[in-house]
């Protein structure tokens, strides 16, 4: 079965840094590559929405993030693992949420309410 596995995530220090990893299990979704998606991760504190958090293109040239933590957090991808990262760093409290990567053919994974595939999801707990 094809699968997206989160990992990386746990207690850290305001200030910190942690580095997510979501790695794609299974040759291809439905007949399509990991290669081909577009990877967004996504987060969702208790009691709020989930929210977008950055995205990569498939060839990973274009990367798009939202404002909070645009200079903190780098997204990146290694096709050849299929495996898709999330550097966070000067982590804030209000960054605390559990974060879910997914997987998108026909957009820019910018949107959670498109996504194709998801990850279980990994807590992240930022300690002030």
């Amino acid at each position: 079965q094809v699968q997206l596995v989160e990992s990386g995530g746990g207690l850290v220090q305001a200030g910190g840094s942690l580095r997510l990893s979501c790695a794609a299990s299974g040759r291809t979704f439905s007949g399509r590559a990991f290669s081909s998606a577009a990877m967004g991760w996504f987060r969702q504190a208790p009691g709020k929405e989930r929210e977008f958090v950055a995205a990569i293109r498939w060839s990973g040239g274009k990367t798009d993030y939202v404002d909070s933590v645009k200079g903190r957090f780098t997204i990146s991808r290694d096709n050849a693992k299929n495996t898709v990262y999330l550097q966070m760093n000067s982590l804030k409290p209000e960054d605390t949420a559990v974060y879910y990567c997914a997987a998108d053919w026909r957009g820019d994974a910018t949107i959670a309410s498109v996504m194709e595939y998801w990850g279980q999801g990994t807590q992240v707990t930022v300690s002030s």
